[in-house]
């Protein structure tokens, strides 16, 4: 019996290590492993890899391409998901904690993919789990799968991750995806330029680690100054749900708008990549430009997150 507990406790402990939670679970070569693997399910999908295995979709926040991508990736491989992609149809909208929740569709999957908004909940769902658990978004936090594809892409386009300018564009505060990216790049001799208005910049915290490796970066509000420069744009959208105040969201939600005329100086290889949805932030003129990206981006989240999910599961 001893044995069995012990034995028990062990593999609690192994499959908790790993879940994916924030990208700084993940070392540069297993990054690297992830980007290689991703590579290798574009050129061949389908296959059947999951076949016996379910996941877990559990969406307390609305998604489209996350959820999605994830499904896809999971059903090309041969697995089943379960899930819910609304609160309000689980028993969360009866009072049910999240303690409970995980605790409960911990016996049902093989792995959860959970969006939460509350910062730290993917972190909190993963020491209860024993089944690895991946962060799709925990509040204005993390979203390290989208990290690993937006890494996907700049690799594909850029044909490295080393010695690239970063331009990083719109709600730099509440933007989970601008954060884990630059703690991703953060890993590379990359350089930033971050363009916010003053309600909406990079938070002082991510400004510190990169101080603290010594890397360059520049703020400033005018985009126009740094547009020509940048190897990525990224482009993000302000977000209306992140705002306790709609008057202030009025002020800052079309504080950049990107238009294909702004493009005529930049790098001939510079690609624009968005995490989608996109509002105002990119006029429709630009998506004929060969420079904008972030529809090829959204595909890329298959591919990537296919490697993701064999790697946690010890599968490749």
């Amino acid at each position: 019996m001893y044995n069995f507990v012990k034995s028990q406790a062990v593999k609690h402990i192994l499959m908790k290590t790993r879940s994916l939670v924030s990208i700084d679970d993940l070392s540069t070569s297993e990054i690297m492993k992830i980007l290689k693997l991703a590579a290798e399910f574009e050129k061949n999908p389908v296959q059947d890899i999951l076949h016996g295995k379910v996941v877990a979709t559990l969406f307390f926040e609305p998604s489209t391409r996350t959820r999605l991508s994830f499904e896809s990736a999971v059903n090309k491989l041969g697995g089943k998901v379960i899930g819910f992609t609304d609160a309000s149809s689980s028993s969360v909208s009866k009072g049910e904690t999240l303690n409970d929740t995980v605790r409960t569709v911990n016996n049902y999957a093989d792995m959860i993919v959970m969006r939460h908004p509350i910062e730290g909940s993917a972190r909190y769902a993963s020491e209860i789990a024993t089944v690895p658990v991946i962060n799709a978004g925990d509040g204005a936090n993390q979203h390290p799968t989208q990290t690993l594809l937006d890494l996907y892409s700049i690799l594909k386009t850029q044909g490295s991750l080393d010695h690239l300018n970063i331009c990083m564009v719109g709600d730099l505060k509440y933007g989970r995806t601008v954060h884990s990216l630059l703690m991703a790049m953060s890993r590379w001799s990359t350089s930033f330029n971050f363009v916010a208005p003053e309600e909406l910049r990079m938070p002082d915290e991510y400004k510190l680690y990169l101080d603290n490796l010594g890397l360059e970066y520049h703020e400033t509000a005018d985009l126009a100054s740094v547009i020509d420069n940048a190897d990525i744009i990224y482009m993000t959208r302000v977000q209306r749900e992140r705002f306790s105040d709609p008057m202030e969201y009025e002020k800052v939600k079309n504080a950049y708008v990107l238009y294909d005329h702004m493009l005529s100086g930049t790098k001939p290889g510079m690609k624009i990549l968005h995490p989608l949805p996109r509002v105002n932030e990119i006029n429709p003129d630009v998506d004929a430009n060969d420079k904008a990206y972030y529809f090829e981006q959204a595909l890329n989240g298959v591919y990537t997150r296919q490697a993701i999910i064999c790697t946690l599961l010890g599968l490749k």
